[in-house]
């Protein structure tokens, strides 16, 4: 940081606050600021500001709002009988780029990690449990990340619903398309032949 400079170094500490926004990340957007007009600079503190009054979270599902509701819990066209769950809101953004479903989702706001202290309670599973009991849901469609805490939470969550009347799945994984597989590990190799189909 500038210290001779206090306001460029309050406005370097505060953009390394952000999630993978290290120093030198940190003085590049500075000075990019520094460069950009005062109407810009403007228009970018307008939208932190309307955002951080506006957004919040679905009071159903936990993606991002401007209402109770978020757009796909209120759009009355989508399926409510399969529910798809993911971990972060990005991971449903991600899902609905693709065009590949018309469910309804939930967000648990992460995943199980004991190590980093992140239990049953820290995630948004007790709502999905009442989710499950009062709405007509056919298909739980568990989507959460290929790492050991995604994994890890789609069996705690399948086991959750072993009761239940309930179709669950488990998003596919394996080779990536246009892959070659002499370029791909040997695990991704294992998942594919393991999860593989008739055609």
């Amino acid at each position: 940081m500038l210290g001779s400079l206090p306001t460029f170094a309050r406005l370097e500490a505060e953009l390394s606050k952000l999630p993978g926004v290290g120093s030198k990340t940190a003085a590049r957007l500075a000075f990019h600021l520094l460069r950009t007009s005062e109407q810009d600079v403007a228009a970018l503190a307008e939208a932190l500001l309307d955002m951080r009054r506006n957004v919040c979270f679905c009071q159903r599902c936990f993606h991002i709002a401007e209402a109770d509701l978020c757009q796909i819990c209120s759009n009355e066209s989508r399926d409510a009988q399969r529910l798809c769950v993911v971990q972060e809101p990005q991971d449903l953004l991600a899902i609905e780029r693709s065009r590949a479903y018309n469910g309804v989702y939930h967000v648990l706001h992460g995943a199980l990690s004991p190590l980093d202290g992140i239990g049953p309670d820290d995630l948004k599973i007790e709502q999905l449990m009442q989710r499950l009991d009062s709405e007509p849901i056919e298909e739980l469609i568990l989507a959460t990340n290929f790492t050991v805490e995604g994994e890890a939470t789609a069996l705690y969550l399948a086991h959750l619903c072993k009761e239940r009347n309930l179709r669950v799945t488990r998003l596919a994984h394996g080779i990536p398309s246009g892959s070659d597989l002499e370029y791909i590990d040997a695990g991704t190799v294992q998942q594919a032949v393991d999860g593989r189909r008739e055609l």
